[in-house]
C-alpha cells in the first residue's frame, strides 16, 4: 500500500504537498480533470484583477538556455468571469487558490472578495510580478504591502497567501512584514526580473523589454529564500521555483516549506511531473523512515 503524504498548508488539507502554480495552465473542466488524475493537491488560477489586462504585444515568452522567459503583462478577462473558472475547479473536490492582484488597497479587497464569493479556499495575493511594475512594487515597499494585506484580511474570512518577489535586498523582512500584517502564509518565489537580447537586431527579444525568469535556473534562488524566509517568520511557506523533479521538491522542504507549487515545470515534463514528483517524496520517505512531512520539513536547519 502507498504511503500518502497529506499536509495542511495555511489552513488547507492537501492530500500532498503539490500544488499548480498560477499562470501555467487554465481551470477547465477537461484541465482538472487530468490535473486531478495526475495527482496535483491544489491548484491556483491565473492572476486576475477587476479590470481586466489586455497584457503586452508578442512576443511575450521565450524558452533560454537556463528556463523561461515571460512578460504576459497579467492578461485576463477580469476577476468577474474568473469565478466560472474557480466553481469549475471545485466540481473536482480539490482546494482552490484564487489569484488575484490590483493597484490599489481596494482594487484587492475587490478581486479577493470575488474569487471567495466564488468558492475559492484560499486567495492568493500577487504583488510581486516583475514586469508589471505597478504590481511589483508593492511586493517591494513594506508600506504598501502590509497596506494590501491589512486591507484583504480584513475582508475575506479565507487564508490570504502572499506571493513574494525574490527581486527585493531582504526577502525574509518582507515576509516578516506580510506575516504582521496577517497573512496566513506566503509563496516564494515569482521570477526573477530578466531579459535577452537578439543580437542581430539589436534589441531586447520580449516586447516589453524586462521578463520574469522562471524554470530550473532559479531553483537555487528559491531554496535560499525560502530557507530565509523559514527563519524569519512563524507562517507556512510554499516553495517555488524550478521544481522539475522530485528531489527538488524534497529540497524545498528540507529548506522549510510545507508545499511546493508546480508552474514551469509542467511546461518541461507535461502534467505527470505531479505524480512522479509525489511518487518520489513518498519513495524518499519509506527510505528515511519518515511518517510525515512535519519530520522533515525544515530539517536542513538542523545545526
Amino acid at each position: 500500500m502507498k504511503m500518502e503524504t497529506p499536509t495542511v498548508f495555511a489552513g488547507l488539507r492537501l492530500r500532498n504537498p503539490t500544488i499548480l502554480a498560477s499562470g501555467i495552465l487554465g481551470l477547465s473542466g477537461e484541465f482538472i480533470g487530468r490535473l486531478v488524475e495526475a495527482g496535483v493537491g491544489a491548484v491556483t488560477t491565473k492572476s486576475s484583477d477587476v479590470r481586466g489586462r489586455e497584457g503586452y504585444p508578442n512576443p511575450t515568452v521565450v524558452e533560454v538556455p537556463c528556463g523561461m522567459l515571460n512578460a504576459l503583462g497579467l492578461p485576463n478577462p477580469g476577476v468577474g468571469l474568473m469565478k466560472r473558472e474557480i466553481m469549475e475547479a471545485k466540481r473536482f473536490g480539490i482546494p482552490v487558490v484564487g489569484s488575484v492582484f490590483g493597484y490599489s488597497d481596494e482594487e484587492y479587497v475587490e478581486a479577493a472578495s470575488t474569487v471567495e464569493e466564488a468558492g475559492a479556499d484560499a486567495v492568493e495575493l500577487n504583488v510581486s510580478c516583475p514586469h508589471v511594475k505597478e504590481v511589483g512594487e508593492i511586493g517591494q515597499n513594506p508600506r504598501l504591502l502590509a497596506g494590501v494585506v491589512r486591507a484583504v484580511k480584513s475582508a475575506v474570512r479565507k487564508p490570504v497567501l502572499v506571493k513574494l518577489s525574490p527581486n527585493v535586498a531582504d526577502i525574509a523582512a518582507v515576509g516578516k512584514v506580510a506575516e504582521e500584517a496577517g497573512a496566513d502564509g506566503l509563496v516564494a518565489i515569482n521570477t526573477v526580473k530578466a531579459m535577452a537580447i537578439d543580437v542581430d537586431v539589436a534589441k531586447p527579444v520580449l516586447a516589453a523589454g524586462f521578463g520574469g525568469l522562471s524554470g530550473p535556473a532559479v531553483k537555487p534562488i528559491a531554496v535560499r529564500c525560502v530557507y530565509e524566509l523559514y527563519e524569519a517568520v512563524n507562517i507556512p511557506i510554499a516553495g517555488v521555483g524550478g521544481i522539475v523533479s522530485w528531489q527538488d521538491a524534497v529540497e524545498f522542504i528540507l529548506a522549510g516549506a510545507r508545499a511546493v507549487e508546480v508552474g514551469t515545470g509542467v511546461l518541461y515534463r507535461d502534467l505527470s511531473v505531479f505524480s512522479e514528483i509525489n511518487e518520489g517524496i513518498r519513495k524518499y520517505m519509506e527510505d528515511k523512515g519518515y511518517r510525515s512531512l512535519d519530520e522533515f520539513v525544515g530539517l536542513a536547519h538542523r545545526k
